[in-house]
């Protein structure tokens, strides 16, 4: 299988700590992609040219994470990251589903205020995604009474989601209203799939 990468993202990090935690990772050929280049061949792979893009084995291409990771998941035959039926199901696809969404709002963030050039940026569009950043860690906050031990793709989803932040905003102490959350991801951090996928420019 081919995955089409970038380094920094954090969707393609939810690919690979999926790739990690079932086993997957070293089946994974890494073909690096730059989806901001004009030259790039990325659309081949991906018509929306984005990361990630997985190529399976029998010539399927499969794009966004959580189509990709869901795939994987099918083919793992140990403890499943995306929970089968029921309650269960609904709450990692809701977690996974909170998760993404804070990062597309984090990585709008960061196209609008680094990306685009200062004369053309707008205050209202930053102060959106800000707030949903904040409201969606403020959901996560209070989800965690119920959040339990399974390293699920809702956890997966979350723990990319603050990653990033961490990353891209190192400065912005989201943990300081937050305590549960913030012990929740001191634990998840230690996991070896999270540890070998911190992003790096």
């Amino acid at each position: 299988m081919k995955l089409r990468y970038s380094p920094t993202s954090p969707y393609v990090r939810k690919v690979m700590i999926v790739a990690h935690e079932i086993g997957f990772a070293e089946r994974l050929q890494i073909v690096a992609a730059n989806p901001w280049a004009t030259d790039t061949d990325l659309p081949q792979d991906n018509p929306l040219g984005k990361v990630p893009a997985l190529i399976t084995d029998d010539g399927a291409h499969l794009f966004d994470s959580p189509v990709i990771c869901e795939y994987l998941d099918s083919l793992n035959l140990g403890h499943k990251l995306f929970p089968a039926a029921g309650p269960a199901r609904w709450a990692a696809l809701r977690r996974q589903a909170l998760g993404d969404g804070i990062l597309d709002a984090a990585v709008a963030l960061r196209l609008e205020s680094v990306m685009r050039p200062a004369e053309y940026r707008w205050p209202a569009w930053l102060a959106r995604q800000e707030a949903a950043i904040g409201r969606g860690l403020d959901a996560a906050e209070a989800d965690m009474p119920h959040f339990g031990d399974d390293f699920n793709i809702g956890a997966i989803a979350i723990v990319c989601a603050l990653g990033y932040l961490d990353f891209r905003w190192p400065d912005d102490d989201w943990r300081k209203s937050r305590p549960q959350l913030a012990r929740w991801y001191a634990v998840q951090r230690t996991r070896p799939s999270v540890q070998v996928t911190v992003p790096h420019d």
